[in-house]
């Protein structure tokens, strides 16, 4: 049990490795061997997760008292994870086999692909916070690098991402080594450190910001929508839409539940606040935008939201909840991203007003699209439900604990999390409508299905939607509350759900609508007649009505209006107004460094003049 730890971790990691060098022209080589490297870490990955609990341990430097050890361990939290983990990098991988999308560089492509699918496992094996650490900017470096494979632009898109991430990074380093001060160890499942100094709280709102910056969490969020406008659809699926989502939550459950001991107050105020931002901000951003994959992009920084309060909420099923939906988010994102890579390919665009009518062109794509829309709505009994039902029970039992720090703003969380859903629904109509349901563009009229490596990895991921919404108690008893070193007790929920019933009903609903939809058009007889407005026949792209047109009211009311141009200028965009700032700094310095004697000797009698006050304390 113990040496299976290595072998998710390594192998990809190695074989990944060889194949950014090979010849780019070795096509066939790189598809086969990812997709049978990738097969074998799922394979590997359900064996720890059925094995249960082990440790992997080697020293490899010593210090004095600074050890660094390799530490893998299979605890219940990392080994679900990781085989859901590794199963989306089975499925990306064929869907990238099937893929016409043009790749140039495929060595990058595919070596990259298997360096964060092992990347990944390392970091959910890791019991030692710098090997995690590595681990960690392993899947960082293949981000990139994986982004830059998107052509023309991807380069400034990877570039952003590195940058945001990689400073986030940077202070995860930094509550590293404040950890270490603290506990006197590295080991994670050693840290057991309260909130009570300010030092502790430091280390802990450093390590939370590597986490929720992962994770896609506002205001550290745009890099996901620069990746979503630049960066191959595949790559979308594999890492902002699932692998980051998991990895970053997964620090954040450790960080809240395993390594500081943190109690109902100003810390779960913060995170909490987080949460409902993102939800409502990201979603609002997301119903006015004309491109498909940017506008999932925003609903996947929106969709973060629900897991942080979740988590925040310290209660037993807001929690699982939280992780409920990290796992949700990844199934139904992910097939999302597919759906809208796949309706590229087979139209040549993602622009919302170039596209339309291809339910009956595209009619598996636009199954599983459909599917997985409702499910990232929240509408029952898919498991975007299930999970957000929890996560609002949750929030409902924080204003329980009537003692603790903020405990009465519990209505606003729920109300941004209900108010999130609705928007989400209302953006994925418009979705809907422009992508399937509107008229059929000319151009359009030869546009077929995708292949069969493409179809399948979506269908799946559609399915499981379906699977984990209506059976979502298959989920929590067998990954979620084992994770959590929980059991469902009766008090853990506060509403009752019946999914199986609900489902029941709902589908017997459904053939009562079917079947009296199909009398009627059997009792009378439609006749269709070509659109023509006063006498005349118009020409069928004359009377496409694309979906961009849904919600413009919104962007131009009063005081939205004002905070969508700021948004679309970047003037809230963290990693431009850093920029900005540097230039103003940089400015300033070589306004200083002029080249010129008498100003540098005046530098230099200010600096001993600062000097002398303070070393004479004359202040």
């Amino acid at each position: 049990m113990d040496r299976i730890l290595l072998y998710p971790v390594f192998l990809p990691l190695a074989v990944g490795f060889i194949l950014l060098f090979l010849p780019r022209r070795a096509v066939p080589l790189f598809r086969v061997t990812t997709l049978a490297v990738a097969l074998v870490a799922f394979v590997l990955s359900v064996q720890i997760f059925l094995s249960g609990e082990g440790t992997y341990h080697r020293p490899v430097i010593e210090i004095g008292d600074f050890r660094m050890d390799l530490l893998l361990r299979a605890a219940p939290l990392g080994s679900f994870i990781l085989m859901f983990a590794m199963g989306f990098g089975v499925l990306i991988t064929l869907y990238s086999l099937g893929s016409r999308a043009s790749i140039t560089r495929v060595n990058e492509y595919y070596g990259s692909i298997l360096l964060a699918v092992g990347g990944s496992a390392g970091i959910l094996l890791s019991d030692h916070l710098l090997f995690l650490l590595v681990f960690w900017e392993i899947v960082t470096a293949s981000l990139y690098i994986l982004i830059a494979t998107g052509g023309k632009h991807s380069n400034f898109a990877a570039t952003k991402s590195f940058a945001m991430i990689g400073a986030s990074d940077a202070g995860f380093l930094l509550g590293i080594g404040m950890v270490w001060v603290l506990s006197g160890t590295f080991v994670v499942s050693q840290i057991k450190l309260p909130t009570a100094s300010s030092l502790q709280i430091i280390a802990f709102l450093l390590l939370m910001t590597a986490a929720i910056t992962k994770a896609g969490a506002m205001p550290l969020h745009t890099w996901i929508p620069a990746c979503g406008e630049y960066a191959p659809t595949s790559v979308m699926a594999l890492l902002p839409a699932a692998l980051d989502k998991l990895l970053g939550i997964y620090l954040l459950v450790l960080v809240v539940t395993r390594m500081f001991v943190l109690q109902p107050g100003a810390l779960t105020i913060v995170l909490a606040a987080i949460g409902a931002i993102t939800i409502v901000i990201a979603v609002m951003i997301a119903m006015v935008q004309h491109n498909l994959k940017k506008l999932l992009s925003y609903h996947a920084v929106s969709q973060v939201g629900y897991m942080i309060p979740g988590i925040a909420t310290l209660t037993p099923v807001g929690i699982a909840g939280g992780i409920f939906h990290m796992l949700n988010n990844a199934i139904y994102k992910c097939c999302l991203f597919l759906c809208g890579g796949a309706v590229e390919e087979a139209t040549g665009t993602a622009e919302l007003e170039k596209l339309g009518g291809l339910s009956k062109k595209m009619p598996l794509t636009f199954a599983a699209c459909l599917v997985a829309a409702l499910s990232i709505s929240g509408i029952p009994p898919l498991n975007g439900f299930a999970s957000k039902w929890m996560v609002y029970q949750g929030v409902v039992q924080m204003g329980q604990t009537p003692e603790a720090t903020g405990a009465a703003l519990w209505p606003l969380w729920l109300v941004a999390a209900m108010f999130g859903s609705a928007l989400t629904l209302a953006s994925f109509v418009k979705i809907l409508h422009s992508v399937f349901f509107s008229r059929l563009p000319d151009r359009l009229k030869g546009t077929t299905e995708v292949s069969a490596f493409q179809t399948v990895p979506i269908l799946v991921l559609a399915a499981l939607c379906v699977l984990f919404g209506v059976f979502y108690h298959v989920p929590l008893q067998g990954f979620i509350f084992p994770a959590l070193g929980m059991t469902e007790s009766p008090g853990i929920f506060i509403g009752n759900w019946n999914s199986v019933l609900a489902t029941g009903l709902l589908l017997v609903g459904i053939g009562i609508g079917v079947a009296v939809l199909g009398v009627a058009s059997f009792a009378r007889k439609v006749r269709e007649v070509p659109t023509w407005t006063c006498g005349e026949t118009q020409p069928n792209d004359q009377m496409i009505i694309p979906g961009t047109h849904f919600y413009k009211t919104v962007s131009a009311m009063g005081g939205l209006r004002q905070a969508y141009t700021g948004q679309e200028r970047g003037y809230f965009d963290l990693y431009n107004q850093s920029g900005r700032a540097g230039l103003v700094a940089t400015g300033m310095l070589r306004w200083l460094h002029s080249g010129v004697l008498p100003i540098y000797l005046t530098w230099v009698t200010v600096g001993l003049l600062i000097v002398l006050f303070v070393i004479c304390d004359i202040l």
